[in-house]
């Protein structure tokens, strides 16, 4: 075999050991490939571009609320305000809880309604999913939704290109605390203060079972480290923005 040909075998071999690489990366971050393929995927708001150290807590409801009480205790200590992501059936159920979380200050963004993977509906099922989610969140609190994050982080254009059109901004993360497999708070604790950075959006969930143990330790540990709690809509930008291929809300100079 010719050199000229074991040249272009050898090219070859590293090109596809790029994209491979490539298509690894943007998987572990969850921002899936925007460019493999030749085509442009839509993203959600993963983080945002920040220097103000700003950054935001919230917590996915769906089932359960056994210590929502003790998570807006620990939030009233530490004087920080977050959002919940609640689904419809778990605002049916507990109403009065929706209304506590709103009175201390915080804000409610939209789950869906039955909790489904969104990326397998037609645009008139998730027009739905959203209509009636949103219409029982603002009945309950008396104020507009303007969030919604994607049950089980699942998407795709379709999803993103009807939430936007419904004047929605789609949340994900981009600091997992994994809570929902019961590690310990110790756990919780580290992998959270280990990846926030300014303009992160931490996920953590309602009625994980040891949450309310960690937070106190996470919100005194990021304060201390110079870190300033918002909600998630005072974190993004409503306007005059994109989004680069990680997930990252960027302003537009």
């Amino acid at each position: 075999m010719s050199a000229k040909r074991l040249y272009a075998i050898a090219l070859s071999v590293i090109a596809i050991a790029l994209v491979f690489c490539l298509s690894v990366a943007t998987k572990k971050t969850g921002a899936y490939a925007v460019y493999l393929g030749g085509t442009v995927r839509k993203l959600p708001i993963y983080s945002v571009e920040r220097e103000d150290n700003k950054i935001s807590i919230s917590f996915d409801c769906a089932y359960g609320a056994d210590y929502t009480l003790k998570l807006l205790d620990v939030l009233d200590e530490y004087n920080v305000k977050c959002t919940f992501f609640c689904v419809e059936f778990w605002v049916e159920k507990y109403p009065d809880m929706v209304k506590e979380i709103v009175k201390r200050g915080h804000e409610i963004g939209t789950h869906s309604k039955t909790h489904p993977k969104m990326s397998k509906l037609s645009e008139s099922e998730i027009r739905e999913e959203l209509t009636s989610s949103i219409a029982k969140i603002e009945a309950i609190t008396e104020q507009k939704v303007e969030l919604f994050r994607a049950p089980f982080g699942d998407y795709n254009d379709r999803l993103i290109t009807v939430s936007e059109d419904m004047g929605l901004y789609v949340i994900q993360w981009d600091v997992d605390s994994i809570d929902w497999k019961d590690i310990s708070a110790k756990e919780i604790v580290n992998r959270v203060v280990k990846r926030t950075k300014s303009g992160s959006i931490i996920l953590c969930h309602n009625n994980a079972l040891h949450t309310h143990e960690a937070l106190a330790y996470i919100l005194s540990n990021l304060q201390e480290k110079g870190y300033e709690f918002v909600k998630i809509s005072d974190l993004i930008y409503k306007e005059n923005y994109k989004i680069n291929s990680f997930g990252v809300q960027i302003k537009n100079d």
